[in-house]
């Protein structure tokens, strides 16, 4: 997960503008200079708590940190009309299901990531007529492969299955797109 975060800050920034199917242009950068932030701090505090969970705890309680925590944290984050989350293609929670602008999102950052593995900071941003919104990609880190991976332990399979029956979210490798931040705010606010 560390290598997951801090090479976002070491790699240029790959944006991705997704507007002739959408008839949307991308987002001010005003916005997305608060959509990092928000992001920043959503993915530093699951980061730090996930880190310090699996010294303390391990991975099984781990399972705990994504479940719980990480929606607490991003609830926090959105107000004054803020929406901050993730997303993916293989989705754990299917609350967490990409509508059609993040699948379509989702899916060149996977093409960019499998066309040069060392690309590991992409974002996007759109502004539509109600709202502008921003996603920027997570890879796939070490500490991520124990409970999204191929091989992944017993008790951690059970744990999951019990939370998660129609888990997609595993079979990762190192480095591939594991899903996304995802940011909205209404106009207005």
């Amino acid at each position: 997960m560390n290598a997951l975060f801090s090479s976002f800050s070491t790699l240029g920034v790959l944006a991705l503008t997704m507007t002739a199917s959408l008839h949307a242009a991308p987002a001010p950068d005003s916005f997305v200079q608060d959509a990092r932030m928000q992001m920043g701090q959503l993915g530093t505090s699951l980061q730090q708590t996930l880190q310090q969970t699996m010294r303390s705890e391990g991975p099984l309680a781990a399972i705990d940190v994504c479940h719980q925590v990480a929606p607490e944290l991003a609830e926090q984050l959105s107000e004054k009309g803020w929406q901050v989350g993730r997303t993916a293609l293989k989705v754990r929670n299917p609350d967490n299901r990409a509508d059609e602008w993040e699948q379509q999102v989702l899916l060149q950052f996977a093409e960019a990531l499998a066309g040069n593995p060392d690309t590991s900071q992409l974002e996007a941003s759109l502004e539509t007529d109600h709202e502008y919104r921003y996603m920027r990609a997570i890879p796939t880190g070490m500490a991520c492969l124990a409970c999204h991976g191929d091989s992944i332990a017993e008790p951690i399979q059970t744990r999951l299955q019990a939370l998660y029956p129609d888990d997609e979210a595993v079979g990762f490798q190192l480095g591939d797109l594991r899903g996304a931040f995802t940011i909205r705010q209404q106009k207005g606010l």
